[in-house]
């Protein structure tokens, strides 16, 4: 009898990867904001995560709090966890991926080989970023600009539906203050952008409080990774691959 689909995983992760790249979709958007990106790369499966009440799992509840959807992530994604792994997240979803991180960390899971956090402070200088104080029309000028950074042609029906999703994950946003923040055993890259006016790279000196640290700087704006650049694939990619 065949195994069920993971409801986390859209695409089944392959046999023969040397290791994962799990990609958490930013505030508001599914796993279709990574359909530019390749399934793998130098080896590496490039894994994108459906989040409940996004996309294909619009029927259950959103989360509250990065801190629910980490163990909820956690339980779903632990038999993938079998190689060497990351977590990748942008804006709003880095926390995710450094909180279900965490979570893995205090359950004696496998640790994952690196996190990587783009476009985000760190969680004890935050929360921070300028969805925080947009209103519902706001939000929808956002989502309409982001189909068009997708290449697809923005449907009102729809964005008016997205917008309560996102407003929702801008509310999950507000309510992660983490003054004190758990430092993680494994590291951390952070990943800025050279023409993000959204978050801007000197900013998140502080993940350094959450684990060791480096910091790589990319150019482009705040939603390049969405065309999946080369130069990032490699820095994310790096380690996990087929050796030299």
């Amino acid at each position: 009898m065949p195994n069920p689909r993971n409801k986390w995983l859209p695409r089944e992760p392959s046999a023969g990867a040397t290791g994962r790249v799990f990609l958490i979709p930013y505030s508001g958007c599914g796993t279709s904001m990574y359909r530019k990106w390749p399934h793998q790369y130098d080896g590496v499966d490039l894994l994108p995560v459906e989040l409940p009440g996004h996309e294909t799992r619009l029927a259950e509840l959103n989360v509250e709090t990065y801190q629910e959807l980490a163990k909820l992530m956690v339980a779903g994604l632990e038999p993938y966890l079998d190689l060497p792994y990351a977590f990748f997240g942008h804006c709003g979803s880095a926390l995710a991926a450094y909180e279900v991180s965490s979570e893995i960390t205090r359950a004696g899971l496998p640790q994952p080989a690196r996190v990587y956090i783009s476009s985000q402070v760190a969680p004890q200088d935050g929360p921070a970023g300028r969805f925080l104080e947009m209103n519902d029309e706001e939000l929808a000028e956002e989502l309409t600009m982001l189909s068009h950074e997708l290449g697809a042609e923005p449907n009102p029906t729809l964005i008016s539906f997205y917008v309560e999703v996102l407003r929702e994950d801008v509310e999950t946003n507000k309510r992660y203050v983490m003054p004190d923040p758990f430092r993680l055993s494994c590291p951390i890259t952070t990943i800025g952008w050279t023409e993000d006016v959204e978050v801007r790279h000197k900013t998140m000196g502080g993940w350094t409080a959450c684990g060791e640290t480096t910091f790589e700087l990319l150019s482009g704006r705040h939603h390049r990774f969405m065309d999946a650049p080369p130069e990032l694939l490699k820095v994310m990619c790096d380690g996990l691959g087929r050796a030299e």
